[in-house]
């Protein structure tokens, strides 16, 4: 149940109630005033000290950022001790919308407040000692409440803010990058700038890089219908490219998830171009599982053979299997490729003998297809495919003769051989 902003003020209200009974406020306030500079460089370097990340970060802006935010909490509590209203604390805010756009850890941030806590508490301490407050023990024990209370408040609307903010980031990153996805798939005009000033910021533009692409599923493809299933390859497979110094843009396409990768394919002009990027993506990509199928493209020298890499990728995953998980496109036989091609054709206008062999081949339980594989694996050499399929050399024979008579075709002949085997795994006869 979320708190609303008089449940979430209640205890710090109540804080600075019991401060101004022990005497503390507003008595205390020209003492502060006098030593808010010197209590603000303090808790500076009480940061700096015990948190090396401000100081090790590369981004330039994060040291000005904590001296601005350092001086915002310290003029703050100066005008809540004065009697000011607690009120919406718009400024830490927009300190934490500010460090999740910066991609700063939350938690590095809450730890700075729980060192201003020790700050804050020892300033306000000596301040009410300095003003001989009647009842020092009570007035210490009042700065407490209110530094904790102070402190809580600050840490859970940064909380609260930098989560907010940085689910906003995220999605406004994943609708630009299914965008960019879709672009680079889809294909794209030169002539639209819009869609060109995208690529180029995202460094899809630039000279010397080699692209392919990878579409991946369950080896269950039902799986690929849970959204969660495919949201889980897709962080696995994100994570499996991540310590390389290859691009990855990834996401889910027509119940499968699609990743573009891109590599600089050489330095220069005059430099040996890398190893290919295909080659190189395969290997990582065997950690995703026992469970998942890949199809890998080959390597395409710009973003416009991005649509062509998508449909290489897409038919290397139709030879992918369980076995033979992760297949490249480049690695297909040419005979495998044909077949993959002209199948459809060749099922839709089928010739005229091929349904009398399927039938045949049919009731002789596959033997004659059988026959005509072993034949080509034996260069056509009768005595030693009977050989590999255990059979008398008459009985191959007699095969071949049926299979003739069937079909007009000689498969000890080279050609007519290439053509009965061709359509057999067109009409998918085993």
């Amino acid at each position: 149940m979320h708190k609303t902003a008089g449940e979430t003020f209640a205890g710090l209200r109540h804080s600075l109630a019991s401060l101004a009974s022990a005497g503390v406020i507003p008595q205390v306030t020209p003492e502060l005033a006098a030593t808010v500079a010197s209590a603000g460089s303090a808790l500076r370097e009480a940061v700096l000290a015990e948190i090396p990340a401000f100081a090790a970060s590369g981004n330039p802006a994060i040291m000005p950022g904590l001296e601005q935010h350092a001086s915002e909490h310290m003029r703050e509590i100066m005008r809540l001790l004065a009697g000011g209203d607690v009120e919406e604390f718009a400024f830490v805010v927009t300190h934490a919308h500010r460090r999740a756009e910066q991609h700063f850890p939350l938690e590095t941030t809450l730890h700075a407040y729980r060192c201003g806590h020790r700050v804050v508490s020892h300033w306000l301490r000596n301040a009410a000692a300095a003003v001989g407050v009647p009842n020092l023990e009570r007035a210490i024990s009042a700065v407490a409440d209110f530094s904790i209370e102070y402190t809580d408040v600050i840490s859970s609307i940064a909380a609260s803010e930098y989560v907010a903010q940085a689910r906003l980031l995220a999605e406004a990153e994943g609708d630009r990058r299914s965008e960019l996805l879709n672009i680079l798939l889809s294909g794209f005009d030169e002539a639209d700038g819009r869609v060109a000033r995208l690529l180029k910021r995202a460094g899809y533009l630039e000279q010397r890089q080699a692209y392919c692409v990878a579409v991946v599923q369950a080896a269950n493809a039902g799986e690929m219908e849970n959204p969660s299933r495919a949201q889980r390859i897709v962080t696995a497979l994100t994570d499996a490219m991540a310590g390389h110094s290859i691009c990855t843009l990834a996401g889910t396409r027509n119940s499968h998830v699609t990743a573009v990768f891109s590599d600089r394919r050489r330095q220069s002009g005059w430099t040996a171009p890398q190893s290919n990027l295909a080659d190189r993506v395969a290997p990582i990509l065997q950690v995703l599982g026992p469970s998942i199928l890949v199809g890998i493209s080959s390597d395409h020298p710009s973003t416009s053979f991005v649509p062509k890499a998508l449909h290489e990728a897409q038919i290397a995953l139709d030879f992918a299997t369980t076995a033979n998980r992760v297949v490249q496109f480049a690695g297909l036989p040419i005979r495998d490729l044909l077949v993959h091609r002209g199948a459809d054709y060749v099922q839709s206008v089928p010739p005229g003998w091929i349904a009398a062999l399927a039938e045949a081949n049919r009731k002789s339980d596959g033997s004659l297809v059988e026959t005509l594989r072993a034949i080509a694996d034996a260069n056509m050499n009768v005595q030693q495919a009977a050989r590999a399929i255990g059979k008398h050399p008459n009985t191959v024979y007699a095969r071949l003769e049926r299979i003739k008579a069937l079909t007009d075709r000689d498969a000890q002949r080279f050609h007519d051989l290439t053509e009965l085997l061709l359509a057999a795994d067109c009409w998918r006869l085993n």
